[in-house]
């Protein structure tokens, strides 16, 4: 056995079947010892950074870690904006790397990038393999750190010459980690402090993000028992179903009005596995100024404090916490909170505005009625990002797949692709727009090679439209490179070029149709239905702003 084959034993043990990746040079090694011993799954990208959103969307649709290969030098560097989405939204993933043999490293080699050093700050912890008998405690420790506390990426970079190396080393070994101890259980007298607060709280919310959806069934108990509000945001939707009566929406920019005043008139705030976020808070200074008592419960002590005074701190895994939530809830006597509450949703339901011109919003609520929920959905970054988080209510956990924290464009479509090769029998939807499609588009030959069957609706206004709605409400209109429409290629002719299934859809009575057409169809589809070129996405709190400072609907919106 070499260090290509050692790899893969390792590999197996933790129980890895599938490996999103690129060969190249330096990993071509690890790539022939698949060739001799097939026992994974492997998917080939048609980029680097395909493939590591590919095992983003694995993982977090999954809850597993994912794993993805690339070659040194631009291989490498290709994962590092992945590897950067995975730090800031918390994805388990490891990434294993060629590099050049170590003889050459330091030499400016060709395709030599001083890797490790590179991937420092956007990784969990990174590896630079010299000794191939010490594979097997690597890989084992990689799994454990990006798997457990805060998941998070790792990275082991392995010289080529380390792979074709004999291996002598022994699979039976334990990590080596005497400073790495994530606090799971958290302290019984800080739990019995927030107990007693939320019985004392008369306006409490409780607000979940991504880490809390292994405990969901947990917390959908003990918010169903308590009748306490609950605000899910970017990341944590669907944690509770997004059509749940005690469901408020999303906080932040984007957010819901009922959900981000919720947050400003609170007297208590219950949050568990978020990070208070500055699309959450906006203003700090003027963030839940009624707010007396902050409970914040979440594994990484780092995340507590750093952002909001907290006066009642829990560190440890939501899910632990949120099995003593549940065994100890009790009706909350909060009618007259969820009074205003009502009050609030009724008056200010989300913008429908009506147009001649199909809406984003329109298409996705389209979408949701036609699957009722039942499907897993993965997004780009920007208006349409924002719109599939409003108006799309996911019905379980884990199938709202979006880059929160870096607003990676391009995430959409290949993180379907992972999270269609973890759920080969669910349907599976890339709301993606213009803009964001045209940064991984390449991926649509991963669709076709591997036959697919993901959907990816796109919403085609145009414009770099995120950018343009700043621009319009903040810049005079002053429309800076935002422009498409006048060099975006033919959407459906493209799709037919990769073998994929591609129609456009202009008018509103061909929506439903379409909708069924896509569905039905048992491959991957693009659908480009153009929308409305001005849509903005409302409510939007402006940077710098707090919740009372919440545009409702669009002052300039252009009615066509």
């Amino acid at each position: 056995m070499n260090g290509a084959e050692a790899i893969l034993e390792a590999l197996a043990r933790e129980g890895v079947e599938v490996i999103f990746g690129v060969p190249g040079g330096a990993n071509m090694p690890l790539y022939d010892a698949m060739y001799t011993r097939p026992r994974f799954k492997h998917v080939l990208g048609r980029h680097e950074q395909g493939s590591i959103h590919a095992a983003e969307g694995y993982a977090g649709s999954s809850g597993r870690t994912g794993v993805v290969f690339a070659t040194s030098g631009p291989g490498a560097l290709n994962l590092v904006t992945g590897l950067a989405d995975a730090l800031m939204d918390s994805v388990p993933l490891v990434a294993i790397t060629g590099q050049v043999s170590r003889a050459a490293v330091g030499t400016d080699a060709f395709q030599e990038a001083d890797v490790t050093g590179v991937t420092m700050p956007v990784t969990k912890h990174n590896y630079l393999v010299q000794d191939v008998d010490e594979i097997p405690r690597i890989v084992k420790e990689a799994f454990l750190i990006a798997s457990t506390g805060r998941p998070g990426p790792v990275l082991i970079d392995v010289p080529k010459d380390v792979q074709l190396e004999e291996f002598s080393g022994d699979f039976d070994v334990q990590p080596d980690l005497p400073g790495y101890k994530p606090t799971v259980k958290g302290h019984p007298r800080q739990l019995e402090k927030a107990l007693a607060a939320l019985g004392r709280a008369r306006r409490p919310v409780m607000m979940v993000g991504g880490g809390g959806h292994d405990a969901a069934d947990f917390l959908r108990h003990f918010a169903e028992k308590s009748r306490i509000p609950v605000i899910t945001t970017l990341k944590g939707l669907g944690v509770l179903p997004g059509n749940h009566s005690q469901v408020l929406g999303m906080p932040g920019m984007h957010g819901t009005v009922a959900a981000n005043r919720a947050l400003q008139h609170a007297d208590l705030i219950l949050a568990i596995g978020m990070r208070f976020d500055d699309r959450i808070t906006g203003n700090i200074e003027k963030f839940a100024p009624d707010v007396e008592t902050i409970v914040h419960v979440d594994i990484d002590p780092a995340e507590i404090g750093k952002v909001v005074r907290t006066a009642i701190p829990i560190v440890g895994d939501a899910r632990w916490v949120a099995e003593r939530l549940a065994q100890t809830a009790k009706p909350l006597d909060i009618s007259d909170w969820w009074d205003r509450i009502h009050e609030w949703q009724q008056r200010h339901p989300l913008p429908t505005p009506e147009r001649d011109r199909l809406s984003s919003q329109e298409v996705i609520r389209a979408f949701w009625e036609a699957t009722g929920g039942d499907a897993f959905v993965t997004t780009g970054v920007g208006q349409h990002q924002m719109f599939a988080a409003q108006f799309w209510k996911p019905n379980r956990p884990r199938s709202f797949i979006t880059s929160g924290g870096l607003g990676t464009m391009g995430f959409g479509l290949p993180a379907a692709i992972g999270v269609q090769v973890a759920h080969p029998d669910a349907t599976v939807i890339n709301f993606d727009g213009d803009g964001s499609f045209q940064m991984t588009l390449q991926e649509l030959a991963t669709l076709f090679k591997y036959r697919l069957p993901v959907k990816t609706v796109l919403l085609n206004n145009g414009y770099l439209g995120m950018v343009r709605q700043w621009q319009d409400l903040f810049n005079e209109k002053r429309y800076a490179e935002v422009h498409l429409e006048d060099s975006n290629p033919d959407f459906a002719k493209l799709a037919d070029a990769f073998g994929v299934r591609g129609f456009t859809v202009e008018k509103r009575e061909d929506l439903v149709e379409a909708v069924k057409e896509t569905l039905v169809h048992p491959g991957p589809v693009l659908a480009e239905f153009r929308v409305f070129h001005e849509e903005g996405v409302f409510p939007m709190i402006p940077a710098g702003g707090s919740a009372e400072d919440m545009i409702i609907e669009n002052p300039r919106e252009v009615q066509q």
